[in-house]
């Protein structure tokens, strides 16, 4: 089993960044709908943040439960999304003694999607295979994490990603447990911004201000993941079914 990590209560990095693209509205709505699309039933989000994503599907009446690993995260989500108080909680998808510790949860949800998690798990197939415990026979599982290797930089060490993965390996890695039947490069427009920010000036968090114009041209950067046939991207998703 994978150690079990003890994490400290407040994680500032990746406060500062789920803050910074909390004020890109409209690439939030777009990363939505990319994933909405393959979501169904009683739906679970591992690692929700503060709610970037879970806004929409709380928006649109969707049957989610809202999950993080942090306090303070979960604290925040208590705050916003009230109305979903019974179905916030604590979730640690890498947790030693996680037959153990969410048995009642297992073949309980039809969707559950990760969204920028399974980078920040050493183990990542172990991560997986606790993730099809949770999802009913015929249930989808939704996967997005960092692409390619090559564009590790000083963002990625500052957010402690273990790794980045082409479309084959996160493939492979959903294959393992899963039927896999759709893979996609993401967001091939912040890669541009992703490099200078994190390569070249060395950045530790995204500059919130750098998220505001890259959400002024969010027309731009669909246009292009269309241009390139989603071949390239910031992001890779692959959708498994069990």
């Amino acid at each position: 089993m994978s150690h079990n990590f003890e994490l400290p209560e407040i994680d500032e990095i990746g406060i500062e960044t789920l803050d910074a693209i909390s004020f890109a509205p409209r690439f939030n709505k777009y990363m939505y709908a990319t994933i909405a699309r393959h979501c169904s039933g009683k739906i679970l989000e591992i690692g929700s943040g503060i709610g970037n994503i879970s806004k929409h599907f709380v928006e649109d009446k969707q049957d989610i439960s809202l999950t993080d690993l942090r306090d303070n995260y979960l604290h925040t989500l208590h705050k916003n999304f009230p109305e979903y108080s019974n179905s916030i909680f604590k979730l640690d998808i890498a947790h030693s003694e996680f037959d153990n510790r969410y048995a009642s949860m297992f073949e309980k949800y039809d969707t559950v999607f990760a969204l920028n998690v399974v980078e920040h798990i050493e183990n990542d197939r172990e991560a997986i295979s606790n993730i099809k415990k949770l999802i009913k026979p015929g249930g989808k599982i939704i996967i997005l994490v960092p692409a390619f290797q090559s564009l590790y930089n000083s963002f990625d060490k500052a957010l402690e990603h273990y790794r980045r993965y082409t479309k084959k390996d996160l493939v492979a890695l959903i294959s393992s447990q899963f039927t896999v039947i759709h893979s996609q490069y993401f967001n091939v427009f912040g890669i541009l911004g992703w490099f200078v920010s994190g390569q070249l000036l060395k950045k530790k968090t995204i500059p919130r201000n750098q998220m505001e114009l890259y959400d002024n041209l969010i027309l731009v950067s669909k246009a292009l993941d269309k241009l390139v046939f989603n071949s390239i991207g910031l992001s890779v998703i692959a959708v498994g079914e069990k």
